[in-house]
C-alpha cells in the first residue's frame, strides 16, 4: 500500500482520543483531509501538526479513519504478517475443544476492519473498508501460508460495506470448499455452509457461553431465538427436553439438521415470534428449569435504545415469571449500545416486574477468541448474565 503525501489533520478531542488507545476518528473530527483515495494509508497529525501515527483512510464512511500505529517501521508486507501471526499465537493460547472459531478480531487485534473465521480446514474473510479490502490479496496469501487451508470464502455480505463504498461479495478466494462443513464446537457437531449462512456460518462468539449454559441446564428447558440450535444443542445433553423457538425456517433447517447430526431426540423445534409464544406460555401458566433468551441485536444504533430497552424487558419478564424455583436463566444482548449498567438495570426492573427475586451467578461476554480491546469499548458487545431465581 502507499503511503499518501498529504497527512490527515485531527481535531484536539480526536487527538486526545487516539492518544489514549481509540483506534477511530470519525469525518466530523477531521479538520483537514488528505488528497489520498480510500484505502490509502495516511499520516494523522494533530492541529499543530504533532504525529499520531498512521491510520486506514475512508473519504465516505463516517468513522474516516482507522489507526493502524504510530510506528516508524514500514507498513508492508512484513508489518501485517507479524500482526496476523500474533492473532493467531494469541488463539492457540485460549481456543480448546473446538476447530470453528474467530482468528482475528478487527480492532481488537490491531487489524481493524478485518475478520478471519476458521470452520476446520476452510477460512472465512472479511474485509470491510477499503483499506482491509486493497490488503485483500495479501491476507489469502499470509493465510495459506500461514494455516494451509483447503478453502478460503470471502462473506463480504455485511451492510457495513455499502457504507464505505463497497460492493457486496460472496465467493471462493481460495481453494475448492466442500458446499457444506461440519466442525465440532465443546463435543457437539454441527454443519455450516459457509457461503449463505447467516453470519460467517455459526455464532462463534457464544462458544464459551453454550458449554456454561450446559453446566446450569436442567430439567424441561426452553431456548428462545435458537437460529441453528447452539444452545439447544448443548441444553438437550442434559435436560429432560428442550423446546427451541425461531422465527425463521433456515435457521430451524440447519437445527434439526444439527440436532440429527448428533442423534438428539428430545428437542422440539418450533417456528414462531419469541414474544408471541412467551405471552402464551405465560398465559397457560407454563413452567421451565432452564430458559435461554439469545436475541438479535435490538439496538442497532443510539437512537433504537430506547425501543430496545422495552423489548429486552418484556421478554425477560415473561422468562422470569416461567421459571420454576430455583430455575436459571441465561439471558443474552449483542446490543452495543445498550451496555452492561443498562442491561442488568433492564433485568432488575423485569425482576421487579415479575415479583421474583433473582440471583447473579455469572456476569459473562464473548468468547477469548472475540477479546476486547481495553481503549475502545464498542469491542465489548456481547452480554450474557446468568441469574437464578429464586
Amino acid at each position: 500500500m502507499h503511503l499518501a503525501r498529504k497527512p490527515v489533520i485531527v481535531s484536539n478531542r480526536a487527538a486526545a482520543h487516539l492518544r489514549t488507545g481509540h483506534l477511530w476518528v470519525f469525518s466530523t473530527d477531521v479538520v483537514n483531509g488528505s488528497d489520498a483515495p480510500s484505502g490509502e494509508i495516511v499520516r494523522v497529525v494533530d492541529v499543530q501538526h504533532r504525529p499520531l501515527g498512521y491510520a486506514l483512510y475512508s473519504h465516505r464512511s463516517r468513522i474516516a479513519l482507522r489507526w493502524i500505529g504510530s510506528t516508524e517501521e514500514p507498513i508492508d508486507r512484513d508489518f501485517w504478517r507479524h500482526r496476523l501471526v500474533a492473532a493467531l499465537d494469541h488463539r492457540r493460547r485460549v481456543v480448546t475443544n473446538t476447530d470453528a472459531y474467530r482468528l482475528v478480531f478487527a480492532e481488537s487485534d490491531l487489524l481493524p476492519s478485518l475478520i478471519i473465521d476458521r470452520y476446520g480446514d476452510h477460512l472465512s474473510l472479511q474485509t470491510l473498508t477499503p483499506g482491509m479490502e486493497a490488503l485483500k490479496s495479501l491476507w489469502v496469501e499470509l493465510l495459506v501460508d500461514l494455516i494451509g487451508p483447503q478453502a478460503i470464502i470471502e462473506r463480504n455480505d455485511v451492510r457495513v460495506r455499502q457504507l464505505e463504498g463497497l460492493e457486496l461479495q460472496t465467493g471462493v478466494l481460495y481453494g475448492t470448499p466442500r458446499s457444506r462443513q461440519e466442525v465440532t464446537m465443546n463435543g457437539i457437531r454441527f454443519e455450516v455452509d459457509l457461503l449463505e449462512g447467516q453470519k460467517t456460518g455459526l455464532f462463534l462468539d457464544q462458544r464459551e457461553n453454550y458449554e456454561v449454559a450446559k453446566q446450569y441446564a436442567r430439567g424441561r428447558a426452553l431456548d428462545c431465538f435458537c437460529y441453528c440450535g447452539g444452545f439447544a444443542l448443548h441444553l438437550a445433553n442434559r435436560c429432560d427436553g428442550v423446546v427451541a423457538i425461531d422465527s425463521s425456517a433456515d435457521a430451524l433447517a440447519e437445527a434439526k439438521r444439527n440436532t440429527n447430526l448428533n442423534d438428539l431426540t428430545n428437542i422440539e423445534f418450533l417456528q414462531a415470534n419469541v414474544f408471541d409464544v412467551l405471552r402464551e406460555l405465560v398465559k397457560k401458566k407454563e413452567r421451565f428449569n432452564t430458559i435461554v433468551l439469545d436475541p438479535p441485536a435490538f439496538a442497532k444504533s443510539r437512537e433504537a435504545v430506547e425501543g430496545a430497552i422495552r423489548g429486552y424487558k418484556e421478554i425477560n419478564l415473561r422468562a422470569l415469571r416461567l421459571l420454576k424455583p430455583s430455575g436459571i436463566l441465561i439471558t443474552c444482548s449483542c446490543s452495543y449500545h445498550l451496555n452492561e449498567e443498562m442491561f442488568l438495570g433492564v433485568l432488575a426492573s423485569a425482576a421487579a416486574d415479575a415479583h421474583r427475586q433473582v440471583q447473579i451467578l455469572e456476569k459473562r461476554m464473548q468468547a477469548r477468541d472475540h477479546p476486547v480491546l481495553l481503549s475502545m469499548p464498542e469491542t465489548y458487545y456481547l452480554k450474557c448474565i446468568v441469574l437464578q431465581v429464586l
